[in-house]
């Protein structure tokens, strides 16, 4: 992973009966993503029936395609979102700017933030 790439990594936790139904929003999120969003790398999504929670990473090629995100598909279902679940804690991996961790904390995501320090790929 390049220096610039960003991992996020984060839960919503469901109200009772909506797991599904956040699933669902979240399938709608994956599709806009690889439609719309060059930027967006990765997405993968979990759903724990016992935490009754969906699990998301989501991998961005930069800051850039990152904020593009926030201000495009996460802003769209956000409030979908918020009606039926309970968001964070989220976890942002890399290098982000200032600005766009002034906007997650507006967002009030729970977000957490750490740049990396070691690590490989194959």
């Amino acid at each position: 992973m390049g220096g610039k790439h960003i991992t996020v990594v984060y839960k919503w936790t469901a109200q009772p009966g909506k797991l599904a139904e956040l699933a669902s929003i979240y399938e709608r999120v994956t599709a806009a993503m690889e439609q719309n969003e060059p930027g967006a790398e990765a997405v993968h999504i979990y759903v724990s029936e016992e935490d009754n929670a969906v699990y998301v990473r989501d991998e961005f090629a930069d800051a850039a395609a990152m904020g593009f995100h926030l201000q495009s598909t996460a802003a769209e279902h956000f409030p979908q979102l918020l009606a039926i679940a309970t968001p964070g804690p989220f976890f942002f991996l890399g290098n982000v700017p200032p600005e766009l961790k002034q906007a997650t904390q507006q967002m009030q995501l729970g977000a957490e933030f750490s740049t990396h320090a070691a690590g490989f790929d194959r």
